[in-house]
Formats: C-alpha cells, structure tokens, sequence
C-alpha cells in the first residue's frame, strides 16, 4: 500500500475507517510480509475468518529482534536499532521512507503538543553521533529541523549551555520544549533547579539501568518540584513503532487517530481483553505499513474507556514465551 493512498484514508477516519483500514492492511500484511505471515500460519488463524481488531494476530515485539519484519520490497532509507548492552541482540526496524516517517511524526506532534516552528526545541539525549541509529534520536532532530530556531539543539554533553539557553527562553519570553531521556533529566534537575513558566519538559524514558529505577509519578514529582511545573509530559514511542502516543497533563497517554493500544491478557496471550481492563499493552500502528501494524508488547499497563492508556512498567518476559516460542519455531 502506497504512503499518499494511507495518508489519504488516515485524514478522514472515523472509528468504522480505522477498523475497516485495520482489516485492510492485516490482509495485506499477511500477503507480503514473509514473517508475519509465517506466525499468522502458526497460530492456525485464517485471513478470512478475522472480521474484527480482537481478532487480529499481535506479532511480539521481539520478531524485531529476530528477523527483518518488511512488508513488501524495498529499498529502506534508515534503519532504527533499539539500544541494548554489548552482545545484546537488539530490535532492528527498516524504515522505507524517511518523508512518511516525518508525515507521521509531525501530524501526531501537532495535534497533542503544537506547532514546532512555534517552539524553541531542546534534546536532553545523545546525539546522532553517539546513536545514529536511534529512533528517539532522529525523532527529536526532525522536530528541531522542522523548528528551525537558532536555539534549538542537543545538550547531553553540555548541560551548562542548556542552563544557559533555557534561561534565555525564559527571560526573552519564548516558548520552549526540553525533551530528555529519564536519567539525564534527573542529573539536570539537581544540578539546575530553576522556575520555569515558558519551557515546558517533556520525559521520553529509555537509558534504564543508569540510575535508580522510579516510577512515573515519583519521576514527575522530582522534575515539577525542581522547575516550579504543574504537568510534566511524556511521550510513549518505541523502536518497533513509527508513531508515538502523548501524555500532556493526566499521567494517561492519548494516540493520534491511526493508532490505538488494546489489552491482552498476560496468562494468555491470545485473548486480547474487552473494554477498559488492565494487561500486557498490543498496539495497532497503521503507520507501520511497510513493517507490522500489529506488535505485542512488553508493556504492562491499562486501558481507559476513552482509549487513553497507562504504562506501569515491563513485562516478566516468561509471560511473554506463549507467542514468542511460536515465533523461534519457525527457524
């Protein structure tokens, strides 16, 4: 399926739209994407007889790991890697288009945060040259590009120039965005307490293992005290995913209208829960056209009635062997 033919349904979609398309690119999935297909086959499900999204075969996340998931061929102009210690094996996502990744990106962005030419936009995270093949990495540089302020940049490595552009924004009265990966903004926070009213901050998680492990709220509570914030945002995006979902004010994250998150029961993988429920998170991401739309993730979390969503954290990975085995038998 061509980007501009799934840019064109996505602008108009209702919930009908959304289920119809979903249905749409299963089929097509499973018709050109060798792996998926292959687990589809393993489950014994038919095409033909899936008539609804709880229907629908979540291939685990961990394929990305394990084989290159591609619908269709091409030539792919990036390639993300999620990060992993040395000897690690790491999820590895072809991307065909560097354009439809950016449609993507800055439509959702837009919608959930505001225009990034309206903001100053500042990466708290290694740069490209530390991570060239990190998804959040090329995530914030499009968002700085498309930006375009002389202020913008990445800022891992100088905190004290950080210190120094955030109050800058503040004292001249322009709206700023500090997006930084969990570790690095604790670090900042003790180091440059400052009160902020123009600079929001937006945490995207990742580099686990670095410091203490805490949770979300703990961690919102620790960087509005530092800042003088009444909200912290957050983004939920993965290696695997071309979208990202948003977080503004509640602690619930909220997807753009092409994705949406359902709930599967962690003692069976296969059952995919009904309505608001608690679980293990699968995600439906039509802007994955040329990879899978359909991944079930390590993620536990919940399920709210307007389709908002929490992540309480990561899954006990043997909760996770029932589809994953399925996966590792085809070799």
């Amino acid at each position: 399926m061509e980007h501009s033919e799934l840019t064109s349904k996505v602008g108009q979609m209702d919930e009908a739209g959304f289920v119809a398309l979903a249905l749409e690119l299963f089929r097509y999935q499973y018709g050109n994407n060798p792996v998926y297909r292959r687990f589809v086959d393993l489950l014994g499900i038919h095409p033909e007889q899936v008539g609804d999204l709880s229907q629908i075969p979540f291939l685990p996340a961990s394929a990305f790991k394990q084989e290159w998931v591609v619908t269709g061929i091409f030539t792919a102009e990036r390639e993300f890697r999620s990060s992993g210690t040395t000897g690690q094996q790491v999820s590895r996502h072809l991307v065909r288009s560097e354009a439809w990744y950016r449609t993507v990106l800055l439509r959702a962005f837009e919608h959930f945060v505001g225009k990034p030419q309206d903001l100053v936009i500042f990466g708290l995270m290694p740069d490209e040259d530390e991570r060239p093949h990190s998804s959040l990495v090329f995530m914030t540089r499009q968002l700085i590009e498309a930006s375009g302020h002389a202020l913008n940049g990445f800022f891992l490595r100088q905190p004290n120039e950080l210190a120094r552009r955030i109050q800058r924004c503040e004292s001249e009265g322009m709206e700023g965005l500090l997006f930084g990966i969990t570790p690095a903004l604790l670090d900042f926070a003790e180091r440059y307490a400052m009160p902020l009213q123009r600079v929001r901050i937006m945490e995207t998680g990742g580099m686990k293992g670095q410091r203490e492990e805490l949770s979300r709220t703990e961690l919102h509570e620790r960087l509005m005290q530092a800042f003088g914030l009444p909200y912290i945002m957050s983004e939920y995006g993965m290696t695997e995913l071309l979208s990202q979902a948003y977080a503004i004010r509640d602690g619930r994250f909220y997807c753009p209208p092409w994705m949406k998150v359902l709930v599967r029961d962690p003692a069976d993988p296969l059952r995919v829960m009904q309505g608001p429920s608690d679980g293990a998170l699968n995600i439906i991401d039509l802007a994955n056209v040329d990879s899978c739309c359909f991944l079930a993730t390590d993620d536990a979390g919940c399920l709210h009635a307007d389709g908002s969503f929490e992540v309480w954290g990561r899954l006990d990975h043997a909760e996770l062997r029932g589809c994953s085995l399925l996966l590792s038998d085809t070799g």
